[in-house]
């Protein structure tokens, strides 16, 4: 049998809501476990940053595993994982699933092309030492991130030529001017404008297209007016997240339009797995953080704590609508790639090889559309956007990532020595 560890609580995500529910809960028990693939606890908002929140977990006496990643649910309350790339198991009573969620691409001509990225990934992969001073970078795509990626990357000397946003200025300003109910917002976006001043911002505008021979050199814009280019080095784009629900459809969670349902409690239709953040509805910090509370005070047994919170949640919930509302991504997208543009980059699929098939699983079936490493993670999301794909249904076959076979084989041995 692998190396094992026993909690009360186990808490997958170290992200703010993974974060505040492990706060929560070390109110109530000594017993708590937070495990994450990233080397230090915080995600991707609050990659290698210190806060109130990431030092109040570290003087909470939760146990942190980074380096972890979940593999399977072998058996009722065991989680695999792996440690390094070592199989580890964890006993637990409760789950709490904080997975967050990831960008959205959809595919155009020329996205396969080295230079263009994710936005958040350029962003993380500056954070990590890439080189971007006095390189020309395009932010494009469509939410708030594309924002606060430009000013992190204007204040490591990149040239930021522009800001592309698809949704209308009519739709921006109707969400600013709802700000007045959240004004820590107010204050926000004031400091953003300010860093970000000087730089064209397109709205209803969308890369068409990128260019290069080897990488990428230009990007087309289309707007009201026509295609703007671009000549750049980098082009950060993203369409908005999607969440991370593979974990929560392992365990048998039900899923409302690709987001795990959850209760007043944040728990799940599975009774001793409850979830929090990206994976209930996209919202931001805000909304994670008060649901992980909740989570976490709900499965350590302490429900008057969290109902206390039920106010805030209802606060965050209506701003994660008009955030909704604002950014929907509008129906010209649909036309973004072409007949032979990639769509699968693991399995080079291309859209006309998958367009004839009426769902994800046809698809990978016969054109090996999401078969490769990625198992659909990026293809996915994207064609059921582009072709109107209905969102899966039924259980995730572990294991979840790609694993050394000795984590494979730990599936089995725990279920030998169980019978």
């Amino acid at each position: 049998m692998p190396p094992e560890e026993r909690c009360r609580i186990l808490i997958a995500g170290a992200g703010p809501a993974g974060i505040a529910a492990a706060c929560a809960a070390a109110e109530t028990t000594s017993s708590v476990v937070v495990l994450d693939d990233n080397p230090a606890p915080g995600g991707q908002i609050w990659r290698g940053k210190q806060n109130r929140w990431t030092r109040r977990l570290q003087g909470s006496g939760v146990r942190i595993l980074s380096a972890t990643r979940a593999v399977a649910l072998p058996d009722t309350g065991v989680l695999l994982a792996e440690n390094n790339g070592a199989p580890l198991l964890v006993h637990y009573e409760k789950l709490i699933l904080a997975t967050g969620a990831r960008e959205l691409f959809l595919p155009f001509p020329g996205w396969t092309l080295p230079g263009v990225t994710g936005a958040g990934g350029l962003q993380a992969l500056a954070q990590g030492g890439l080189p971007v001073r006095g390189k020309r970078v395009v932010v494009a795509g469509s939410g708030p991130l594309l924002l606060e990626v430009a000013a992190h990357l204007r204040a490591r000397s990149s040239i930021v030529e522009a800001i592309v946003e698809q949704a209308p200025l009519s739709h921006l300003t109707r969400f600013a001017a709802k700000l007045y109910r959240a004004p820590a917002k107010i204050g926000q976006a004031v400091e953003l404008g300010w860093r970000l001043r000087g730089i064209p911002f397109l709205t209803d505008a969308w890369p068409a297209a990128a260019e290069g021979s080897e990488s990428l050199n230009m990007v087309l814009v289309r707007t009201r007016s026509g295609i703007r280019r671009f000549a750049c080095d980098y082009l950060a784009c993203g369409f908005g997240l999607t969440p991370n629900v593979e974990l929560a459809a392992l365990a048998g969670c039900e899923l409302r339009d690709g987001f795990v349902a959850v209760d007043q409690w944040q728990q799940t239709s599975v009774a001793a797995v409850f979830c929090a953040g990206e994976t209930t509805g996209i919202g931001g910090v805000d909304r994670s953080l008060v649901e992980g509370q909740i989570a976490g005070h709900a499965a350590a047994g302490a429900r008057a704590r969290a109902a206390r919170m039920f106010r805030a949640r209802r606060s965050v919930h209506r701003f994660s609508a008009e955030l909704a509302r604002c950014f929907a991504l509008r129906e010209d997208l649909r036309q973004l790639a072409s007949p032979d543009t990639i769509v699968c980059r693991c399995e080079d699929v291309r859209l006309e090889n998958a367009a004839g098939y009426g769902d994800s699983r046809s698809a990978k079936l016969h054109a090996r559309c999401g078969m490769g490493p990625c198992q659909g993670r990026v293809c996915g999301p994207a064609l059921r956007f582009v072709l109107g794909w209905p969102w899966p249904t039924g259980h995730a076959r572990p294991p979840l990532f790609p694993v050394r076979m000795d984590t494979l084989s730990a599936t089995h041995e725990v279920k030998v020595h169980d019978a």
